[in-house]
């Protein structure tokens, strides 16, 4: 067997494991989102990325997930961070706590993206109450850079739930994607049930 026969026959075994097994999200009810009780309505279709940032974290997106992405994170319980800590010695993440409020929502994302994605440019630019799934909580926008010199913007919407963060955020660059499919987005959110 040639090594060019051989390579092909791995990389065809590497794309046929579970880390390349997307799958797609039509339109229509969808249940046990992020192995939690959120359910939503999406009105078109959504890829599912098969790799997640944790137990209770569910990554939909359009065209890819640096392009544009909705991340579902489920009934986070107190004493968890919000995504899988990468270095819980050198950099513990933030943690959920039961008795947070609605407020604490945003800087808690923040401080996650910042100590996980190593994000130095940051900033929570609006805060405002409202409803997810039918609970009282906050819509915030924000905005940041990673280490690839993006420039992202983000809207999500928090609520507290008998002591669990629910939480669902989109985030896109700033030049095109994200005003292109926001609206996509608040439709998918306006459709979560808890």
């Amino acid at each position: 067997m040639s090594r060019f026969t051989i390579s092909i026959i791995a990389l065809l075994a590497a794309c046929s494991t579970p880390a390349f097994a997307n799958s797609l999200i039509g339109p229509g009810p969808r249940a046990g989102i992020a192995k939690s009780r959120i359910s939503a309505s999406p009105a078109g279709e959504w890829n599912k990325l098969s790799l997640s940032g944790g137990k209770n974290v569910e990554v939909w997106t359009l065209d890819g997930d640096s392009l544009n992405k909705v991340t579902f994170f489920g009934g986070i319980a107190a004493g968890q961070p919000l995504l899988r800590e990468r270095d819980k010695k050198n950099s513990p993440l933030p943690k959920v706590a039961s008795n947070m409020l609605v407020t604490d929502i945003p800087t808690l994302l923040e401080t996650t993206y910042r100590s996980q994605y190593a994000v130095n440019q940051m900033a929570i630019d609006t805060q405002a109450p409202a409803q997810l799934g039918g609970h009282a909580g906050i819509r915030f926008t924000y905005n940041f850079t990673k280490s690839d010199d993006v420039r992202r913007q983000g809207e999500a919407f928090g609520a507290m739930v008998n002591g669990q963060l629910y939480l669902v955020a989109y985030e896109a660059p700033q030049i095109y994607f994200f005003d292109r499919d926001i609206e996509k987005f608040r439709t998918l959110a306006t459709s979560i049930k808890l």
